[in-house]
């Protein structure tokens, strides 16, 4: 089979090796059976065709789409630009993707809608979420509970339904949580390769990064490990699986 794509936005080390390692797991992928770019580290080829690939997997990151440009860094910006100009073909072919937290961002961007700070940023924990009437017909979603535990954390979110998008689960602070472009590009705001264990070193990771105050860390650790977050896991597995498959 062809590999699938992952591209990773983090440039800290262990949060990206961790996240990688979360995405092969639920995924059930092999390092073999994937082509990971650090986008951080190196420029994703000009000439890359996302045909070459069963599915492209965009992970998260600490860059805001939203922000001005005076507010990022060179390597956001440049990191950005990259996954923008992929988008057209993405979204041109139809072709597999699932854009995760951040990856929604960007998707939504590229179709042209509003993804601010002005509502529906979520603090880190979990939440929960629900089906549309729409994900009962979802190829990823149908079957699943209708409503479930996510893990969340992001300042940003997308304000509106994206024209042309299918809206397939909505949240209680967050309305868009996972929506479908054409049959086959998705994104969601949670993060459906992180289980607890993955969610408490992202926490410690992160925790001077402004998405929570330092001295929460610990109890926010201990609530992500009280939540029930199986359902995210198994809508990535679907993913791997019927891409992987040649669906």
């Amino acid at each position: 089979m062809k590999p699938f794509l992952i591209l990773q936005l983090r440039p800290e080390s262990d949060a990206s090796d961790d996240e990688y390692r979360a995405i092969l797991d639920k995924c059930g992928l092999t390092p073999d059976q994937t082509r990971r770019i650090r986008v951080d580290q190196e420029d994703i080829p000009a000439d890359l065709d996302v045909s070459d690939y069963a599915g492209v997997i965009v992970g998260g990151g600490p860059g805001c789409v939203s922000d001005a440009p005076d507010q990022k860094s060179a390597q956001e910006a440049r990191i950005e630009a990259q996954i923008m100009a992929l988008m057209p073909q993405i979204t041109g072919r139809d072709h597999p993707f699932m854009g995760c937290c951040y990856g929604l961002g960007i998707l939504a961007h590229h179709l042209g809608a509003e993804v601010s700070k002005a509502r529906f940023g979520e603090p880190v924990g979990a939440t929960l979420c629900s089906q549309t009437k729409a994900a009962a017909r979802d190829p990823l979603l149908e079957g699943l509970d209708n409503t479930f535990e996510i893990f969340v954390g992001h300042k940003e979110a997308v304000q509106e339904v994206p024209e042309g998008t299918v809206h397939l689960l909505q949240g209680q602070t967050c309305p868009v949580q996972m929506i479908r472009f054409g049959q086959n590009v998705y994104a969601t705001q949670f993060h459906p390769e992180a289980d607890a264990h993955d969610f408490e070193r992202r926490i410690r990771i992160y925790r001077n990064h402004g998405y929570f105050p330092p001295e929460d860390a610990d109890r926010l650790i201990e609530a992500c490990h009280r939540a029930e977050v199986t359902v995210p896991g198994e809508i990535l597995r679907r993913f791997a699986r019927r891409y992987g498959s040649g669906a």
